[in-house]
């Protein structure tokens, strides 16, 4: 069985950024040589084709990062795989440049990374769903890492590594009163928006739960026709905005991660806490003006159309034979009441744990999940492989963890890593084994 130098679990953003650093450094060190030939990696991606969250992406619904943290531009400006190049590819970067706007819609990024994709297939192996990874133990030490992945036809294909990273993105967060009616094809997530409303084509009265920008762009998305009701439902006292200003914005600069790490638990927990807002529970300030436009007009357009239930809990989730029960607490009063819905959409977040149960065989030899600073799992002396874990390290390495901000700089950091294990050239002498006290 083939030995791989690395394996990567999901071929989304973080890892094609990955896949890339590895691809330029090479040829850097290898002109003329195919990457992949002196660099035995792969990809493993579920999905046949890319497509980046698309149950949203809805029309005029924009990033809410500048087009300059693409996938290479702050690690390597000159990149051929820059979201820049990209429009110049397409024909379109006078009439980009002529946006004057650092922030592309949703749907041009997920062209942009669909283009990448298309670009960097032979680092990707697809259509292959990850179901198990294995030690491979030899004399008391576990040397290797064997991965088993399953095609869409049942195949089931062994691979062994000495380095893994694993890159799964989030699960659909559901609250707990709404687990049980979750079978109920009528309440879905944000994940599954566009599906969801394909699957409720006569729906009309909707209730959209979560007070974050998903919820505000289904919000404007649904309310955009005006045969639909709909009523927002959150916690908070008011939709807030995210705070953009440019001294909050650095805390997702690459180089404050260095700062957030060395920070002991409470302080970072306590950061967290001060500035939940910029990345949850908050809305871009042009949204909410748009927003409150909306709502304003409909006051004499269309009274009772559009609602914002603010300061609102919801008790219990009713399925009925021809509508969906809410029952409904007002936190200011503590009153109860019921409302109809012919759809419930949950904008509720994302929970970061995929890789726990996916990395459960290796857990005798790691420590609680928890990395070093350079994203490598803390280990016993005894395992030998390197394991990277990627978009699950907020509470040490800060709020940018899960974004696309630090994914570029992220991924020359782990290039050099995995290249400078393989001896491909010198790492920084600065990475020292992410192993703990055996």
């Amino acid at each position: 069985m083939t030995v791989h130098d690395a394996i990567g679990v999901g071929f989304g953003p973080s890892n094609m950024a990955i896949a890339i650093a590895l691809e330029e450094r090479l040829q850097q060190r290898h002109p003329g040589q195919r990457a992949q030939d002196a660099f035995n990696a792969v990809f493993l991606e579920r999905q046949r084709t890319f497509s980046w969250h698309p149950q949203m992406l809805i029309r005029d619904a924009d990033m809410q990062v500048s087009f300059l943290k693409d996938l290479a531009t702050p690690r390597n400006p000159r990149s051929p795989y820059s979201f820049i190049n990209y429009v110049h590819q397409q024909g379109r970067f006078s009439a980009f440049c002529n946006l004057k706007s650092f922030n592309p819609s949703r749907v041009e990024f997920n062209d942009y990374l669909t283009w990448a994709f298309d670009q960097l297939r032979d680092w990707a192996s697809t259509g292959e769903t990850v179901t198990a990874i294995d030690p491979v133990v030899e004399s008391g030490r576990v040397t290797l890492l064997e991965v088993t992945s399953q095609t869409a036809e049942g195949e089931r294909i062994r691979r062994r590594t000495r380095n893994l990273i694993t890159s799964l993105g989030g699960s659909p967060r559901v609250p707990a009163a709404f687990q049980p009616a979750l079978a109920d094809a009528r309440v879905f997530h944000s994940h599954h928006y566009l599906a969801g409303r394909s699957r409720n084509p006569g729906a009309r009265r909707y209730a959209i739960i979560g007070a974050g920008q998903s919820a505000a762009e289904i919000f404007m998305d649904l309310a955009s026709d005006e045969a639909n009701h709909v009523d927002l439902v959150a916690r908070a006292y008011a939709p807030r905005p995210a705070d953009e200003t440019p001294f909050v914005n650095r805390i997702f600069d690459e180089e404050f991660i260095d700062h957030f790490y060395q920070l002991d638990a409470a302080q970072r927990a306590a950061f967290l806490e001060a500035f939940h807002h910029t990345n949850y529970a908050a809305i871009d300030v042009d949204l909410l003006h748009a927003m409150n436009r909306r709502l304003y007009e409909d006051r004499f357009l269309h009274p009772d159309r559009l609602h914002l239930r603010m300061r609102h809990e919801v008790s219990a989730v009713v399925p009925r034979a021809d509508h969906v029960e809410l029952v409904l607490t007002d936190l200011n009063t503590g009153r109860q009441y019921q409302q109809a819905h012919d759809a419930v959409i949950l904008a509720t977040g994302y929970e970061r744990s995929l890789h726990q149960k996916l990395l459960g065989e290796i857990r005798p030899y790691i420590t609680d999940f928890s990395v070093d600073r350079h994203y490598r799992l803390k280990s016993v002396r005894e395992f030998e492989p390197t394991v990277f874990v990627l978009g699950s390290n907020e509470a040490t390495h800060g709020l940018s963890d899960t974004l696309l901000s630090v994914a570029a700089i992220r991924a020359g950091q782990i290039a050099d890593t995995l290249l400078a294990s393989a001896g491909q050239f010198d790492g920084p002498d600065s990475l020292p084994a992410a192993s703990s006290a055996s």
